[in-house]
């Protein structure tokens, strides 16, 4: 994502570099979205991956995000139609024949899962998609999408500092067997030392408009970070890696994004592999920064109402977790 200007301007030949980069330090999954630069991401990955086998390299792609030409966003649509609308352009710009994960990006309130899933289900039987998977949804949500087709995983924010997942969302997954693709394991560059101000954040970053980087909560959120700093002093390693050893400590059946934009970038999260934490370790992180402790949301509100993920959970998907 950050590739394609959604935290202010990128360097094409160095997000080519990046990508290459990580192709050949052996990471496979590349995670991408139709909205991303309007385009532009998926056609980066084209310019990217000429001459790679295409069995070399897993495409996970969302779609269903509307923007205007401004780049405003405008809406979700995931209606059948669209969604094999959405499909042909993106084959297209990607130049492949098909993509190894199709995800709705968000949950369209207007339009039946049954009838998402069911039309993405249909090009799983063309042989345009391999794998069918969802973002930011509930647990009531991935059961109904679960009963259409088998969903394999679910994209949703997850990282030492956004931790409302594991309270059912995460339980879920793991009774159906399907996992979980966690971004915003840097929280959007919180916990690499990087993130802007609402004043400092560069034209077109995002960011500026999330509550957890504005005014008293970024001071609050920076004091958060300050004590796994020191967490990470102490094991010699940075924040960034911190985060990342994490996440992998979460289960095998988790899997991080890492949004570099850099091979610097991409160098330190991939040393992050080497990472292990005793039980000791773990317990510190967990004192450091207990569940709730960061400031403000995640989105703004509108955003917050239209996740499905943030729905309060109703008696009966309990009672089936």
């Amino acid at each position: 994502m950050g590739m394609s200007g959604m935290y202010g301007a990128a360097d094409e030949k160095e997000s080519i570099a990046t990508i290459h980069a990580a192709l050949d330090a052996g990471v496979t999954m590349l995670d991408t979205a139709d909205f991303y630069g309007m385009g532009h991401n998926e056609l980066l990955l084209q310019k990217a991956l000429v001459g790679r086998p295409r069995e070399s390299f897993f495409l996970a792609v969302k779609f269903g995000a509307m923007r205007a030409p401004k780049g405003n966003f405008v809406g979700v649509d995931t209606r059948p139609a669209a969604v094999k609308n959405f499909l042909a352009y993106t084959l297209r710009r990607l130049g492949t024949d098909y993509v190894d994960l199709y995800q709705p990006t968000r949950v369209d309130p207007n339009v039946p899962i049954e009838d998402t899933i069911g039309a993405v289900s249909e090009m799983v039987k063309a042989g345009h998609v391999r794998h069918i998977g969802l973002s930011e949804a509930s647990s009531e949500t991935i059961r109904r999408a679960h009963a259409v087709h088998p969903i394999v995983a679910l994209q949703i924010e997850y990282s030492i500092v956004t931790r409302g997942v594991e309270a059912d969302i995460l339980p879920a997954l793991r009774h159906l067997g399907i996992s979980l693709v966690a971004y915003g394991v840097f929280s959007r560059g919180l916990l690499t030392g990087h993130a802007p101000s609402r004043e400092s954040a560069s034209q077109g970053d995002i960011r500026a408009h999330f509550p957890r980087f504005q005014g008293e909560n970024l001071k609050a959120n920076q004091q958060v970070v300050s004590r796994l700093r020191a967490i990470a002093q102490e094991k010699k390693i940075t924040v960034a890696q911190l985060a990342v050893a994490w996440m992998f400590s979460r289960g095998k059946d988790i899997v991080p994004l890492v949004g570099a934009r850099r091979r610097d970038q991409l160098s330190e999260a991939l040393r992050a592999m080497e990472v292990s934490f005793s039980a000791g370790e773990l317990a510190a992180i967990e004192d450091a920064v207990p569940i709730g402790s960061i400031a403000g949301d995640r989105y703004g509100a509108e955003q917050m109402a239209a996740l499905d993920s943030e729905r309060p959970v109703s008696k009966s998907s309990k009672a089936n977790s």
